[in-house]
């Protein structure tokens, strides 16, 4: 685990060492508004042009998988106008922004319980995800009413019933099966984040992936989300690719 060191350096990446699958927790919108005597929604339309930037940032750079922690299942306790916003959000992105996201060839996906969320909300999810099924690119993941608890409770339901229906053994059921039946489980070898963000300065996770990061670089910075650039990714993975990550066990001199 690390915190982010400012820096205007540039550090020459190892294009060969990028991070197949980043995860970042897109904190400090609300406060970044109101650093400036803006109200809390121009914090998040900010953020949203942020977004747009770490994409292409991200897909240049030859990552795989992009998760980004859009709405969590805990978010509906926040003001109704600021939910209601942040629900009109999707639309606002995925109207401007999927033309670019086609262009560079990258695939929009949704986790979460999007059935849940307004119908219009799930129409413009839904398109966006259609409009670009096509791309082999990166995977622009999104958590959208998404909560890691509550996703490895579906997991855990699903392989309930996959044994009650006699799909599933009882000796079967691994890690392994386990990782494949959460909602990142259809990205294979790249399920797994290698290097989570947190921007704002918080240190926690948030019910963000809590699975899939049992071995991931933790990343936390006090740049607020909407000031997070394409540099600041960089950095970030720079500092990445300067850990020593042995898993659990040690690395032995040859």
């Amino acid at each position: 685990m690390f915190r982010k060191k400012e820096s205007n350096n540039h550090q020459e990446l190892d294009m060969n060492r990028i991070p197949k699958h980043i995860a970042i927790i897109m904190d400090g919108n609300g406060r970044w508004a109101q650093k400036r005597h803006l109200p809390r929604i121009a914090g998040h339309k900010r953020g949203m042009e942020t977004v747009k930037t770490i994409t292409k940032a991200a897909s240049q750079l030859g990552v795989k998988v992009l998760s980004l922690y859009a709405f969590s299942t805990e978010n509906w306790k926040r003001p109704e106008e600021e939910v209601s916003y942040l629900m009109s959000l999707p639309g606002k992105f995925f109207n401007s922004f999927v033309p670019e996201l086609i262009a560079n060839n990258v695939q929009v996906n949704v986790m979460g319980e999007i059935d849940r969320l307004p119908k219009a909300t799930q129409e413009v999810v839904n398109q966006a995800i259609q409009d670009t099924a096509d791309c082999d690119g990166m995977v622009l993941n999104f958590a959208l009413n998404y909560g890691s608890r509550r996703e490895m409770v579906l997991a855990t339901r699903k392989i309930a019933k996959a044994v009650q229906s006699g799909k599933v053994e009882i000796d079967e059921i691994d890690a392994d099966l386990f990782s494949k039946s959460l909602m990142t489980g259809k990205f294979g070898a790249n399920a797994d984040p290698e290097l989570l963000i947190r921007t704002s300065g918080e240190q926690r996770i948030s019910n963000f992936l809590l699975w899939q990061i049992a071995y991931s670089e933790l990343s936390f910075t006090d740049e607020l989300w909407p000031d997070f650039s394409a540099d600041s990714l960089k950095q970030a993975i720079y500092q990445f690719q300067n850990r020593d990550r042995r898993f659990g066990g040690i690395k032995t001199n040859k």
